[in-house]
């Protein structure tokens, strides 16, 4: 991928609380590499993550492209590597500077 620019497609739309920073966030997603494999997702734990938006708890790309979306929202999440781990990556698991695609589904804001 050529962009460095996070790019967030929405294909459902949602009705509920729109996300923004302080807020508490339940997401399920799920995480793949550029070329498809997957990483991680947490809706094979069955379990969505939780955590407050916009104070650095998850990767920048995560608090920049869920900002706005609204629950019942689901998008596709496309981080460049410096929005994401960057040079350090995930050894093993995320190569250094991996554009990183997450579908995500915004579950709750409180």
């Amino acid at each position: 991928m050529t962009s460095q620019e996070l790019i967030v497609e929405k294909y459902h739309e949602g009705q509920g609380t729109p996300a923004q920073a302080g807020k508490m966030v339940r997401v399920h997603y799920t995480g793949t590499l550029e070329g498809g494999q997957k990483f991680d997702s947490s809706r094979d734990r069955g379990e969505p993550i939780e955590f407050p938006l916009g104070v650095g708890y998850v990767i920048p790309g995560w608090d920049q492209g869920l900002a706005g979306l609204r629950v019942g929202d689901k998008a596709r999440l496309t981080i460049p590597g410096h929005l994401a781990y960057g040079a350090a990556g995930v050894p093993g698991v995320i190569p250094p500077n991996a554009t990183l695609i997450f579908d995500v589904e915004l579950m709750d804001v409180r």
